[in-house]
């Protein structure tokens, strides 16, 4: 398989910004069980412009992020992984039991009662820890599966979006929703007549932004929708969409994700362990992602391969799809994004961010101990 230049940007920023997520998130966890916690805890709920901080970032910083999800899936589609139906079509499998087994653990424990609503939050994937992990391994990766650990997770972001897009969306206010999606129709007009320029399109992306806010709709599916109405082109260095997706890699990896870490993972630990541990939704996130995710993208992937749906790279075997399946399992962002969508009580709440921070160093661990020990040094 080959890896475009975009790509290994890409890989690296992303192993950089999983690195520094772990930073934050050990800071964030500190410092909200420090004497300094209820500083630090108040700083987020500060009243901005009628909203807390917190609300702000997870409402439009994270709009950023899901453009640049929309962009790199975008180039996927049309010159990645993707592009290729028989390339695809083992990561899409992949990606479909690794959303669906989890989301049928979850639903097993918590079926009927007032958590059913999580059932998206081990669905999900976090790319940029994932590959923070895989890149600790260095040199014994091969690119294949650096390949399709990020096809997966692109096709599981994908997945996440539209998730939240149906199952989380309360009610409709439709004359926003219309006038969010008249823009969008605009902005692909303006893509049809060859309009390049990008002011054009980041001003009607805030403008769609602020309808799609107030349409019951999440902000954040703007991002994703910008990002198939800016214009692709050919897809090389002076394409309008590459120069965006390169000019984002590294304030999405450096800031925004960070932020958001720091805003999301500021989690009081309680001293009552045994009872989070316990409950329904905890066992529900905790198998989801420990041993659905990677339960699922095995089987669903094994099952592709073996009916002649499609191949296994010659340079992979099954060992290592099972440990990127483990490295699936670090649900982090977008299960923490989920878990403020699914949830109303912020007991609930507090606790399954827990669950989730625990449930991904696990499966993380799990994941690289696994692939260290099947993947072979290269000289």
């Amino acid at each position: 398989m080959k890896s475009t230049k975009l790509f290994k940007d890409f890989f690296e920023s992303e192993k950089a910004g999983g690195l520094i997520l772990i930073a934050c998130t050990l800071i964030s966890l500190v410092l909200a069980n420090s004497v300094f916690s209820s500083g630090y805890l108040h700083f987020w709920h500060t009243n901005f412009a009628g909203q807390p901080i917190e609300y702000w970032v997870n409402d439009g910083l994270m709009v950023i992020f899901f453009l640049l999800i929309g962009l790199e899936l975008e180039r996927e589609v049309y010159l990645g992984e993707l592009s290729n139906i028989k390339n695809a079509l083992l990561p899409i499998f992949g990606a479909i039991g690794g959303m669906l087994v989890p989301a049928a653990l979850y639903l097993f424990f918590n079926f009927g009662t007032n958590t059913q609503s999580g059932a998206g939050i081990p669905m999900a994937t976090d790319i940029a820890f994932a590959l923070g992990i895989l890149s600790l391994l260095g040199n014994r990766v091969p690119t294949s599966l650096k390949i399709f650990l990020t096809a997966l997770a692109v096709i599981d972001d994908l997945g996440a979006i539209l998730v939240i897009a149906i199952f989380y969306t309360k009610t409709l206010f439709w004359n926003n929703l219309l006038i969010a999606l008249g823009i969008f129709v605009l902005l692909l007009i303006f893509n049809r007549m060859k309009v390049r320029n990008l002011i054009p399109y980041l001003i009607g992306g805030v403008v769609m932004w602020y309808f799609m806010l107030n349409s019951g709709v999440h902000a954040t599916i703007t991002g994703v929708l910008l990002a198939f109405a800016i214009p692709f082109g050919n897809g090389n260095k002076k394409s309008t969409s590459f120069i965006l997706q390169h000019f984002l890699h590294k304030p999405v990896a450096f800031i925004i994700l960070p932020i958001f870490a720091l805003a999301n993972t500021a989690i009081i630990l309680s001293s009552n362990m045994g009872e989070i541990l316990t409950q329904h939704y905890s066992i529900g996130i905790a198998l989801g992602l420990i041993v659905g995710k990677p339960l699922g993208i095995f089987a669903l992937s094994f099952l592709a391969v073996k009916s002649g749906i499609c191949q296994l790279p010659s340079d992979l075997n099954w060992k290592s799809i099972i440990g990127v399946g483990f490295l699936g399992g670090i649900g982090f962002t977008m299960s923490i994004f989920v878990t403020l969508l699914a949830f109303d009580d912020s007991t609930i709440i507090n606790n399954a961010k827990f669950i989730i921070l625990l449930s991904s160093l696990t499966a993380g661990i799990i994941g690289f101990s696994s692939l260290k020990l099947t993947l072979k040094s290269k000289p």
